[in-house]
């Protein structure tokens, strides 16, 4: 029997769960580690900047023994990519150089142009949701009403900072997760230009915007 989960804030000793989790579900889902040699590399673009830099914006589902799900996010997506070029990815250019003008020919190519291209994330259309979040929860844990719960208490947090509304992309091949944000009150954001292979969806942080029940769990990417 699967024990039972509960929310609760991020603590340090959660970063080696939170990787596990993220490499676990980093591949439209599921199990990315056959992809990457480098177990690390998606967690240090997609969690480890998030728990490093704003913590008290991190969440995690914990089993009584580890973190089985995470949500985190940051307030501001400008001022966190501000932050993330000058404060994370120095940490992180000895172990992934940039590779200016390499056409992404791996999975690991793509990951490291995105690891060094955060300015991305700043796009005109999104502007009226300043805040951004990724959520991940291992299968065994999903179907559970823990993605609710966690996106209920990092919506709780950005409203309680006064940030009026939150956005999220998602591989738009991705199909299992987007009921599960539908549910929660997510709609889509148009982008114009976008190549098809993301879609982004926002919500104000107002609880109350969310409706119906949710029985599909996010898997993020």
């Amino acid at each position: 029997m699967t024990p039972r989960a509960v929310i609760r804030p991020y603590r340090p000793e959660d970063r080696a769960a939170v990787y596990d989790i993220c490499i676990r579900t980093g591949d439209k889902g599921g199990d990315a580690r056959h992809l990457y040699r480098d177990h690390d590399l998606l967690p240090d673009i997609f969690a480890g900047p998030y728990v490093a830099l704003e913590p008290e914006l991190s969440f995690v589902a914990d089993n009584g023994s580890r973190a089985v799900g995470y949500i985190v996010g940051t307030a501001d997506t400008a001022f966190f990519v501000r932050r993330y070029r000058a404060a994370w990815l120095p940490r992180l250019t000895y172990r992934y150089p940039p590779r200016p003008g390499r056409p992404a020919g791996t999975p690991t190519d793509e990951m490291v142009r995105l690891m060094h291209s955060p300015e991305r994330m700043i796009l005109p259309e999104l502007a009226a949701y300043p805040a951004h979040l990724h959520i991940d929860l291992l299968p065994d844990y999903q179907r559970m009403g823990l993605g609710r719960a966690l996106t209920e208490h990092l919506l709780d947090a950005l409203f309680l900072s006064g940030v009026p509304a939150v956005h999220l992309s998602l591989a738009t091949e991705n199909t299992k997760a987007r009921p599960f944000y539908d549910h929660m009150g997510f709609g889509e954001i148009a982008v114009p230009g976008d190549d098809g292979g993301v879609t982004y969806l926002g919500r104000s942080t107002r609880r109350e915007s969310a409706s119906g029940t949710a029985d599909e769990e996010p898997l993020a990417r």
